[in-house]
């Protein structure tokens, strides 16, 4: 059994642990409910948008839309979001994971990633599948998320596939679903896809002004950014939900621990105080004798 100052020792070091996590649980539930009302506010405005650009292109033919041509796929770009930060459970390994195993099942493609977030730029930046050619430093989104800081990155990522750099573009990141679940996606960024229309397209007759093939032309680029700045909004979100569960459970572990190691102290000090007790005693008995 360790000595009792060992055990101090660790129980204090123990409650240190648990006071900064608690602390960290408590910055990240700040943090995660405006997180949360950013994604929430943002999700049907895209969907609104999504549904218009549904109907409008539904009847039209989108083969020739510098966004939307199905091409051979040969060269891939994965844009994995992740966070600045660690400390926040499997969030951003699910992403690493997650693009990995796409590039282990797609051998026969030339996939180059970008990394959105710290964490993914240290895990791929010295692959050489890295993709260096984007000039700004995209750390720095997270400092400051705004639409205006993310369109840039999707102008440059429609820039690439209209010159044919890239034949498809992906977009690996956590959609929010609450603060406990994260799901990881993968999700086609470019080229665009075009829906079949199914429901509420036939009910909806618009007046269009100008022609119906210019204002997809504008709606597609918007369209294309708004799905941008909603993943990196998601994956924000999720972000701060993980790291606020995972604080909570890193809480809870070191409370349970404190206890053990308080019983374990306990019970040594009690060992410690019998043992000088029949020490005491056994030295009284052989002065008598």
């Amino acid at each position: 059994m360790a000595n009792l100052k060992e055990i101090r020792s660790r129980i204090t070091s123990v409650a240190s642990t648990m006071q900064i996590t608690s602390a960290m649980k408590m910055v990240s539930a700040a943090k995660l409910k405006k997180a949360q009302d950013g994604i929430t506010q943002m999700r049907p405005y895209s969907e609104k948008l999504q549904e218009i650009l549904s109907n409008l292109t539904s009847s039209l033919d989108m083969s020739e839309n510098q966004y939307a041509q199905d091409r051979e796929v040969k060269n891939v770009l994965i844009v994995a979001v992740t966070s600045n930060r660690g400390l926040c459970g499997g969030f951003n390994n699910n992403i690493i994971k997650g693009t990995n195993q796409y590039i282990k099942n797609n051998p026969n493609e030339n996939i180059q990633v970008l990394g959105l977030g710290k964490k993914a730029q240290d895990a791929f930046k010295r692959a050489d599948f890295y993709h260096t050619a984007y000039g700004e430093d995209l750390t720095k989104v997270y400092d400051d998320i705004k639409f205006e800081n993310i369109e840039h990155l999707g102008e440059y990522l429609m820039e690439q596939y209209k010159e044919g750099k890239f034949d498809k573009i992906y977009l690996f990141y956590n959609s929010f679903k609450n603060a406990a679940t994260q799901e990881v996606k993968n999700e086609q960024f470019l080229p665009v896809e075009q829906t079949a229309s199914e429901t509420k397209t036939t009910s909806i007759d618009y007046i269009f002004e100008p022609s119906k093939e210019e204002i997809v032309d504008e709606l597609i680029p918007k369209s294309l950014k708004t799905q941008l700045y909603k993943a990196v909004l998601d994956s924000w979100a999720s972000e701060h939900g993980a790291r606020m569960t995972a604080m909570h459970k890193a809480t809870d572990n070191a409370d349970a621990l404190r206890k053990e190691l308080t019983l374990s102290y306990n019970k040594a000090r009690q060992a410690a105080i019998t043992n000088e007790i029949l020490e005491i005693v056994g030295g009284a008995e052989a002065l008598n004798n």
